[in-house]
């Protein structure tokens, strides 16, 4: 029988009137307590803090996995190809520990959180973790004083972190449609809120046009960028310098896991670069995950984000990882360098 939460997320993708009926008068008290706490941070009424070198937010205003995180690495490592030394922040949701932690080698995902330990080991940017992230940001520039700005990993609603860039991550599934707030409908802000932010990033949009995407949210074309995920090479998680031969598929028993979001992305990448798992693994977004609990195949695949998670030693040598990189297009950390070196716009609060 599925969960209560199974069953709203499922109303959110093809609704139910009883399930509306029940929930709209909900969604109207969240829009209003929503749109109260964002006046009171834009009038002053509540304080937002004001890091010493510029804040990039990265969120989105629908609740679950919108492909935010690989967009938040492409995005690092485009800013660092165009000189500019940044850091990353971050909730670390999931992980065990609390308090204020800054990454460093011998980090693991109880720590850290499984996404922010995949940032900071697919990039190699300073990044720290904690659920006030102006305290985070505090500790990362403590630990790396030449930091010229910080990137935020999610955060868009954290109206108490001042930010001088926001960009939102809009999945291309829901151009053309009006999903309501919470509990009714996804969106954790009104359609509205685009406006506002300074880019709109339409995910999963490999097939969109940048402009047709624009008009779809009525946007200005020049604030909305497309993005798509590319699969890497598949390599051993226990040597990564090993990569996968599809030749050792043939009579092969393969097995596929996934602790994200929508896990199916992850199976369907896979069958298109001509991977079709025997058996299929679908765990709840952050599960924790161990050795014992990958199923028996002689080949085993993981998402980067599961597979951080593997930290104990020794790794099964049938254990293989298909890493995916975003593409953004056009180039959005060229036009956000060029912002942060030429500031033309006070903080945002």
């Amino acid at each position: 029988m599925p969960k209560l939460h199974q069953l709203i997320e499922r109303h959110w993708r093809s609704p139910s009137l009883p399930l509306t009926l029940l929930l709209w008068p909900l969604s109207r008290l969240f829009q209003t307590a929503s749109s109260l706490r964002r006046r009171l941070y834009r009038t002053g009424r509540l304080k937002s803090e004001k890091l010493p070198v510029p804040v990039i937010v990265v969120g989105n205003i629908h609740a679950g996995g919108t492909g935010k995180t690989p967009i938040v690495a492409a995005l690092a490592e485009g800013l660092r190809r165009y000189g500019l030394k940044v850091g990353i922040i971050s909730r670390g949701y999931g992980r065990k520990d609390g308090g204020i932690h800054v990454l460093n080698e011998n980090s693991t995902a109880a720590e850290a959180g499984d996404e922010p330990l995949m940032l900071y080991r697919q990039t190699a940017v300073p990044t720290a973790v904690g659920s006030r992230r102006a305290e985070a940001a505090r500790a990362l520039l403590a630990a790396h004083p030449d930091l010229d700005a910080i990137i935020s990993d999610d955060g868009l609603q954290h109206y108490a972190l001042a930010r001088d860039i926001e960009a939102a991550v809009f999945p291309a599934a829901d151009l053309g449609r009006n999903p309501d707030l919470l509990p009714n409908g996804g969106l954790r802000e009104p359609l509205s809120r685009l406006a506002d932010v300074d880019f709109v990033i339409v995910s999963g949009g490999a097939d969109t046009d940048a402009a047709s995407a624009a008009a779809q949210l009525g946007l200005p074309p020049e604030k909305v960028c497309v993005s798509s995920l590319q699969s890497g090479t598949i390599y051993r998680l226990a040597r990564p310098a090993d990569t996968f031969d599809t030749g050792r598929l043939k009579n092969a028993d393969t097995a596929a896991l996934a602790g994200i979001a929508r896990p199916e992305r992850f199976f369907q990448s896979l069958r298109a670069i001509g991977i079709k798992p025997c058996h299929t693994v679908a765990l709840p977004d952050h599960a924790a995950l161990t050795a014992a609990d990958l199923p028996e195949a002689d080949a085993v695949f993981l998402t980067e984000k599961d597979a951080v998670k593997l930290t104990a030693a020794p790794v099964p040598e049938n254990v293989w990882v298909l890493p995916v990189r975003a593409i953004i297009r056009p180039d959005l950390a060229a036009e956000i360098a060029g912002r942060l070196k030429k500031p033309s716009t006070k903080p945002k609060g």
